[in-house]
Order: C-alpha cells, then sequence, then structure tokens
C-alpha cells in the first residue's frame, strides 16, 4: 500500500503539492504510488527556472525503466526553483517521493483549484 501524507493536497494525475519555502509558492512532485507504478526512475526532465506552467498541462517527464510518463502541473504560474539532485540521482524519486524527491517549486498566479486532499486521493488509488 502505498504512503499518502495527510499535510499534502494531490491530483487526479498523482502528483503531490506541499506550501513551499517562501510565501505564494509551492512544492510539487509525484506520489508514492505514482513512483511504485512506474518502477526505477531513471530520468526526471522539468521546466527550466523562469518557465510558466499551467494547471493540469504537461510540465515534464519521468523515464523510468518501463515507460516515460508525463508530469502535470497542478498549479498556473512561474518555476522559481528545480530539483538539481534529480540530475545526478533521480532515483531520489523513488526513495523518497514526499521528501529529497521533489520536483519543483512553483510562484503561483491565482488560488489553485481541483487539487484533493489525502482522503480523495486515497479513494483514486485503492
Amino acid at each position: 500500500m502505498s504512503q499518502i501524507p495527510a499535510d499534502l493536497q494531490y491530483t487526479k494525475e498523482h502528483e503531490w503539492v506541499a506550501e513551499g519555502a517562501t510565501a505564494g509558492t509551492i512544492r510539487m512532485g509525484i506520489t508514492d504510488f505514482a513512483q511504485g507504478a512506474l518502477g526505477d526512475i531513471v530520468y526526471v526532465q522539468m521546466p527550466k527556472v523562469g518557465e510558466a506552467v499551467v494547471a493540469d498541462k504537461v510540465c515534464g517527464e519521468v523515464e523510468s525503466t518501463k515507460s516515460v510518463s508525463e508530469i502535470f502541473s497542478p498549479v498556473t504560474g512561474t518555476v522559481v526553483a528545480i530539483n538539481e539532485a534529480l540530475s545526478n540521482a533521480p532515483e531520489l524519486v523513488n526513495s523518497d517521493p514526499y521528501g529529497a524527491g521533489w520536483l519543483a517549486e512553483i510562484s503561483i498566479s491565482g488560488e489553485p483549484a481541483g487539487l484533493l486532499t489525502a482522503a480523495q486521493y486515497g479513494e483514486i488509488t485503492a
């Protein structure tokens, strides 16, 4: 059974959202369920710092030994940081999806909509 931390929000596409390091930002990654389904992650591609992203639109991809999967932005805004550690150690997404395996921080424009609670996300993955 995959971990679903109660203090995070989720998308139907298996991304998680947490408050970012500064006000008005969020940190995002893929869920434990998603990394488990993908298998061993070997490459992560995210937008560059300064690029605009749109909620529910593709903003990157994760490549595993099984397949390539698109990553969808959970919010609309501008990328303010990416997890540089993933370029040398993409397996962090597998070993610590909610910690060291985070993907990006985004400065949000407007209030995020359509995010799920842990309980709602748990119903999707059950």
